[in-house]
Order: C-alpha cells, then structure tokens, then sequence
C-alpha cells in the first residue's frame, strides 16, 4: 500500500473518532479515497494510550471497502470495545491509532502439536482458533507480548472462553498476515 493511502487512512480513523467526540458530521471526500481503499478487506483497529491497549476491534471478513471498515472499527474501538469505557476528549489528544489490514485467512493443517507449535514459532501469523462454536483471535503483534507459542495458544483459547489447555486437542487453526499501519 502507498504512504499517501497509509496516512489517509490514519487519517480518516482519527476524523472519525474526533467527529464522534464532538457529535459532528463526518464526510468522507470521495474524491481523496484511491481504488486501493475501496478494495474490500478486513481490519483491526488498536488504540493505545502510553502503549497500553485502549480499544481493538476489527472485522476478520472483507465485507466493505477498507476505508469504510477502517471507519467503523476506529469509532468502535473508541467507544463500543467492552472492555473499555468509552475514550474522552482528553484521552483522544494522546491515543496513537494502528490499522491492521488483513490478508485472507488459511487453515493451517499441522500433523503433530509439535509442528503447529514450530509453524507459529517461525512465521508469528495473527491466528483464528476455532473450538465447538468458539472463536477468537489474535493479531500478529500480541507475538510481541506473548512470545511463547504455548502462552500465545493458551490465551486464545481463554479469550474463545475455552480451558487454556484446549488447543492441545482437536482445534481449528486458521492463520492470517497484516499490513500494519500506525501513527507512532
């Protein structure tokens, strides 16, 4: 993706935030919107305040352009993420804004938890685990935090709300790259 898409985006993650804050219309210009935002892909958007996570929420799913995804997950992760109260005024001055543009998910087929565990270790994809009707996932970058692969799967599946133990039996594993964009 080209700088100038990469800042627009930021851009357009931030106005939407700022529109919302001050319960005023935001417009998109059209005209300013490339071809290759208009590109259907899913995508995370993280706030973080002093690098600590302050909202993420994302679609795993292309289902519209990006620069309208990107919109809706800025606003969503401002003021709809659960496990936050909505952002301030004050906050907004000091949140640095990253957009995670994923590429389509693959199951991974492993023949052994050796092997899974090996795969994850060399590539630190973002992964999808899927158990009786659970699903959660993990961007890329929590690799930075939780670089074991057996924390890393672990904590996945307690997010899925699963036993951490669960992806030791018969799971699904689907795994995706990001395109990752930030403001710091």
């Amino acid at each position: 993706m080209e700088n100038k898409d990469k800042l627009n985006l930021l851009n357009l993650a931030r106005e939407a935030i700022k529109s919302k804050l001050e319960n005023s219309i935001f417009k998109v210009d059209t005209t300013k919107i490339s071809n290759a935002l208009k590109q259907k892909r899913g995508t995370f958007v993280t706030l973080k305040n002093n690098g600590k996570l302050r909202g993420c929420i994302g679609h795993l799913v292309a289902a519209q352009a990006l620069c309208d995804d990107v919109i809706e997950n800025a606003r969503a992760a401002a003021f709809l993420d659960p496990r936050f109260a909505p952002l301030t005024k004050s906050e907004f001055e000091k949140i640095d804004i990253e957009i995670s543009v994923l590429s389509s998910s693959k199951k991974l087929k492993y023949e052994s938890l050796h092997s899974l565990i090996k795969n994850l270790k060399r590539n630190k994809p973002g992964v999808i685990l899927k158990h009786n009707g659970r699903m959660a996932t993990f961007l890329p970058q929590v690799w930075n935090e939780l670089p074991n692969a057996k924390q890393f799967l672990s904590n996945l599946c307690l997010k899925a709300g699963l036993d951490p133990d669960e992806w030791t039996r018969e799971v699904e594993i689907e795994t995706y790259t990001v395109e990752k964009i930030s403001s710091d």
